[in-house]
């Protein structure tokens, strides 16, 4: 009901506006700037959020943790690289309570680990060497999630050269041992179902590629990094956590 008297009010200022020609101009100024008001009521202002957004932060966590956060401004010491997907419903802060400086965090399409390449994905190399050759994380989680449209994308796409996006499909493709996988093995379930089988399939291709990265295997190796996947449904409330057996044996010291 206000929407509509909301647009009622709206239409009949600009209406009046157009029809009376003769209004002389203080009265026509007037209307347009409670026009202007009108338009604006509902509108969304960026500036705003993020400027309230902070000010919750700091009155609300910063300034009721002095200690914390005069620790952190010593530097960083977290226990966690964490990948999880660029979806604005999966942020692992809220989903793991995460506090500042507990997890060295890197987002991006489907939370996919491309493997191990000095020029092709160095950005995500150089996050993980950061992570566990300076930052000595302990742990490094690869997070999926539930409707994840990069897992969909992945799913959907051709398997040829042809790709329909610049960036997208080239790089959801770092996870297609993983499709032929759900293919092959759950050739008789449905789309979404594939996509969910998909879901926490790639997660596991991610963590075979953390592998490729020789700091990573070394740690793997050494016990001094613990590799492990996760998958966060939000439609069901869920959180699933699981390792990987790799094989894996300490490097001979000669």
């Amino acid at each position: 009901m206000e929407s509509v008297e909301y647009e009622d009010a709206i239409a009949g200022l600009k209406k009046l506006l157009s029809e009376k020609g003769h209004l002389n101009d203080i009265a026509a100024a007037k209307i347009k700037e409670l026009t202007a008001e009108l338009e604006g009521t509902d509108k969304f202002d960026p500036v705003e959020k993020i400027q309230n957004g902070f000010a919750q932060f700091k009155k609300e966590i910063y300034e009721k943790n002095p200690d914390l956060f005069g620790e952190l401004a010593k530097g960083q010491s977290p226990k966690f690289l964490v990948f999880a997907c660029s979806d604005s419903r999966v942020c692992p802060s809220h989903i793991l309570n995460f506090q500042p400086g507990e997890a060295f965090i890197v987002r991006n399409i489907a939370n996919m680990v491309p493997p191990f390449c000095k020029t092709r994905y160095s950005g995500v190399g150089a996050a993980i060497e950061y992570a566990v050759l300076n930052l000595k994380v302990e742990n490094i989680v690869v997070i999926g999630h539930s409707c994840c449209g990069g897992i969909k994308g992945l799913m959907s796409c051709t398997d040829d050269d042809n790709t329909a996006s610049d960036f997208i499909e080239n790089w959801v493709k770092i996870g297609a041992p993983a499709k032929a996988k759900v293919k092959a093995e759950s050739h008789h379930l449905d789309f979404t179902e594939q996509c969910t089988s998909l879901e926490k399939e790639a997660v596991n291709v991610s963590l075979g590629n953390l592998l490729t990265y020789p700091f990573v295997r070394d740690a793997v190796a050494k016990k001094t990094v613990s590799v492990k996947g996760g998958h966060y449904d939000f439609v069901k409330g869920t959180f699933e956590l699981w390792n990987l057996d790799f094989g894996l044996s300490p490097p001979l010291t000669v």
